[in-house]
């Protein structure tokens, strides 16, 4: 351990020792004057070890206010020093996300800070998908539902399981009619990011605990000479979501737009799906809609209700048929 690893250790400790005495006030102010001096003389990784462990130290004494401030000036440290989202790094972030008290409200802004950094530095344009994931992830535990989809959709390849769990969970708040509604709000933001294979893993585990979880629901198998699916009798826009995955997956646009025109009266109903449908229609089998703003963003943002605090709502109606099994062929 160097000299200068030494002296930093004891700064943090010294500070540990108020903060563990009760004197959040003065650990916090001393915290960031130090932090101060080390960015003005341009000793990143010793501002960052000071401010991370301050923070840390805070947070985990329940000082989500002072503990915040010191996540997001940390933020600020990476960004003046163009620090890049590498393992370090991110470790830090998460570390303090994770410390952060239930429902602490300045840990929403320290989120959006840190995914703003990591698009600006990595590779990722919508930010680190591993952040996103844990992010998702504590805001479902502490049920969050509108936050914790919103960063699941831009997750990792474990998202579509937290975030299908998130989604049933919510529905069975819900009338037993509505449960394409929630496992929607899996599949639409994933096939809108391009990942088909994060939406069929979502979909399945949507559906497959509907199933078990629901032993009075009918539930029967369709066989083509291509492919398989279940079929639920009584819920018409589950089946049209995983028709829908199947179009996507084969490349389909008369399967797209047979089933686009055999539902209608069922998706004109629902907020927000026709718009979705339509982009992605456009993205997938290249039928052209017209061109107004960012329609990817607004899709997202209405299909998973950014800034919005209602529950899905669509009519109770009875069940169509199907289309033709050829239609699947």
């Amino acid at each position: 351990m160097t000299s200068k690893t030494k002296k930093i250790q004891k700064t943090i400790e010294r500070q540990q020792e108020r903060i563990a005495a009760g004197d959040y006030y003065e650990a916090h102010q001393q915290l960031r004057t130090i932090s101060a001096r080390y960015v003005k003389s341009q000793d990143w990784d010793s501002a960052l070890d000071v401010l991370h462990g301050g923070a840390l130290a805070l947070l985990k004494a329940g000082q989500g206010g002072s503990g915040g401030d010191l996540t997001r000036a940390l933020v600020d440290v990476l960004e003046k020093s163009e620090k890049t989202a590498d393992s370090t790094n991110k470790e830090k972030l998460l570390s303090l996300l994770r410390a952060f008290p239930p429902n602490e409200p300045t840990k929403k802004q320290f989120v959006t800070e840190m995914i703003q950094w990591s698009a600006k530095v990595g590779e990722y344009p919508a930010g680190d998908p591993e952040l996103h994931h844990v992010a998702g992830l504590l805001y479902a535990e502490e049920a969050e539902p509108y936050d914790a989809e919103r960063h699941l959709a831009l997750g990792t390849r474990d998202s579509p399981e937290v975030l299908a769990r998130v989604e049933y969970d919510w529905y069975t708040q819900d009338d037993s009619h509505t449960a394409a509604l929630y496992c929607a709000r899996c599949i639409f933001p994933y096939l809108l990011t391009s990942n088909l294979r994060s939406a069929n893993k979502a979909y399945l585990i949507f559906t497959s605990r509907l199933s078990s979880s629901n032993k009075a629901l009918m539930v029967q198998e369709v066989s083509s000479t291509s492919s398989d699916m279940r079929v639920y009798p009584s819920l018409p826009l589950l089946n049209f979501l995983g028709l829908l995955l199947l179009a996507v997956q084969r490349g389909s646009a008369d399967l797209f737009k047979q089933l686009a025109k055999h539902y209608t009266s069922y998706v004109k109903e629902v907020a927000g799906w026709n718009d979705a449908l339509a982009q992605i229609g456009e993205m997938y089998f290249g039928i052209k809609i017209p061109r107004q703003g960012n329609p990817l963003f607004d899709m997202m943002g209405s299909m998973m209700g950014f800034g919005g605090s209602s529950k899905p709502q669509a009519k109770k109606r009875e069940p169509v048929q199907l289309p033709p099994t050829e239609g699947l062929d």
